[in-house]
């Protein structure tokens, strides 16, 4: 078996660094597929390139509002699901960001685990797959819940930095990840210099879960990492 489903992509906007990377952890911890954009400009950008299943978008963003950066991809034919997030916390905020079409409206200061709820209903309203439990590739087996890793049918215990790289990945098979995106995703902020941090996890994670042939993991010099089905 190649792969199983694909994973849910979430996009979180938000130019507060603390609640972007919360609640971006927080769905990464669930198993969605994550990406941050720190403005509307960002946002719009990402809303094309990354594709989301769901996007969680805060109304007042430094540069372009939530509101225009909703208009403008609705206008690009982006119907991606959107839960606004705002401080504005009155009913007609609310029943103007619902009017504007959004699909909901979270008021901040909110509960983590409210937003996962909502999240989780809108994407099984809207008809989409919300993420696999289990993530098969060849050999490699991952419980995205349950963090746990099986190769060849023998569990292998990874640490936390460990399964996160391998998941980011796992649920890119196919893909070059670059260095500066693994990064990016796995250690949650941007880094411009020595990568070797990247090599010594890769490398952990290959001698506890890719060390037979047909190998997964490649390196493709000079850009980053990849993983590959034999099949």
């Amino acid at each position: 078996m190649a792969t199983s489903s694909e994973v849910t992509r979430v996009l979180v906007v938000d130019d507060e660094e603390n609640i972007s990377y919360l609640v971006s952890s927080a769905m990464r911890n669930q198993g969605f597929n994550t990406k941050i954009s720190r403005n509307g400009s960002e946002a719009i950008a990402h809303a094309r390139s990354f594709n989301p299943h769901l996007i969680i978008l805060d109304v007042m963003l430094p540069d372009v509002s939530g509101t225009d950066v909703f208009r403008q991809i609705r206008n690009q034919g982006i119907d991606t699901p959107v839960i606004f997030l705002s401080a504005l916390g009155s009913t007609i905020d609310k029943v103007s960001g619902l009017n504007l079409g959004g699909d909901d409206y979270i008021v901040k200061p909110f509960v983590l685990e409210e937003l996962i709820a909502r999240s989780h209903a809108l994407l099984r309203r809207a008809g989409l797959a919300v993420k696999p439990n289990l993530i098969e590739i060849d050999s490699l087996v991952i419980d995205v819940e349950a963090h746990r890793v099986w190769s060849n049918q023998v569990e292998s215990h990874l640490s936390a930095t460990e399964f996160n790289l391998l998941y980011y990945l796992a649920s890119n098979v196919g893909k070059v990840m670059s260095r500066s995106q693994i990064l990016d995703h796995v250690w949650q902020y941007d880094f411009d210099g020595d990568s070797s941090i990247i090599e010594a996890v890769v490398s952990n994670i290959r001698k506890k879960v890719d060390h037979t042939d047909p190998r997964l993991i490649h390196t493709v010099r000079g850009v980053g990492y990849t993983m590959r089905s034999a099949k």
